[in-house]
């Protein structure tokens, strides 16, 4: 029976492995009440509005925290149903230290620290705004977001070789733009001030924003700067070509192995499930 019941709430906890009623019904009231969550955080930075109501805003961030904390502590419960967290100690511990976990933990855990330790007002802000942490619970309960999870993770080496790749080019044009600028003092007091100070115009004329603030006054500047912005526009389209193709691969990949299950487990053959490696 206790086993029974486990398996029962794992499987509510964890919309991907169900599909009933129940399961369903669960995952739309845990994703809408995210969603009531982190507006009410937006709406409480209206102060006439959060002043005027701020008994229905505190009662509903309680309300919420309840239910939250409920959840995690059957979440933790029944973890050990998963064969990847066996062991009751060292199964719900291993658990407890996923990021997935976490996200749930600091979710709830700043009223609580408000509640029992108090801070002063700049840290109470601080802890606050952490409830937005709650936004990021939504990727245990929509399967939209475990694929963008997934191509994340099985893109990440190409996305940091990507990312070296472009803050490499910031520092470059960074200082030989400031080089450029004071090749000539004597043409025009340039507006570089020293490298550091140009990694700002760096960063905002490669990402194609160009606020204005600094500029090139020489002619070998707005030369310089001419053949910087043409390269930042290839080389900061390298991780959006990276993401799309990794969505197209795991696109494929469910459409391929959609509705086949392990024929040694019967799990389904997804992109997220776990499989015996001695089978």
């Amino acid at each position: 029976m206790y086993q029974k019941t486990k398996h029962k709430v794992h499987i509510l906890l964890h919309p991907e492995l169900g599909e009933s009623k129940a399961d369903k019904a669960i995952n739309i009231f845990i994703i809408t009440l995210i969603v009531l969550n982190v507006i009410a955080v937006m709406m409480e930075t209206v102060h006439p509005l959060y002043d005027d109501h701020k008994k229905l805003f505190d009662t509903f961030d309680l309300i919420s925290v309840i239910i939250f904390t409920i959840e995690y502590v059957l979440r933790v419960w029944s973890c050990t149903h998963d064969p990847r967290y066996k062991g009751s100690i060292t199964g719900r511990l291993k658990y407890i230290f996923t990021p997935g976990a976490l996200i749930d933990l600091i979710a709830f855990l700043p009223y609580y620290l408000q509640a029992i330790i108090g801070f002063d007002l700049r840290i109470l802000r601080l802890l606050r705004l952490l409830r937005f942490f709650r936004l990021f619970r939504l990727t245990a309960y929509t399967k939209s977001a475990k694929l963008i999870f997934n191509v994340f993770k099985t893109r990440i080496n190409d996305l940091l070789l990507s990312l070296v790749l472009i803050l490499f080019l910031i520092i470059i044009a960074s200082c030989a733009l400031y080089f450029a600028e004071h090749l000539y003092p004597s043409e025009a007091e340039s507006k570089f001030k020293s490298i550091p100070a140009t990694l700002w115009w760096a960063v905002v004329t490669l990402t194609t924003t160009g606020y204005g603030d600094m500029y090139p006054l020489t002619t070998t500047g707005r030369i310089l700067s001419g053949i910087i912005m043409l390269t930042g526009v290839a080389i900061f389209a390298l991780p959006a070509g990276i993401i799309v193709a990794g969505f197209l691969d795991e696109l494929k990949f469910i459409r391929k192995h959609k509705g086949h299950n392990c024929p040694h487990c019967g799990k389904p053959l997804d992109y997220d499930t776990d499989h015996d490696d001695d089978h």
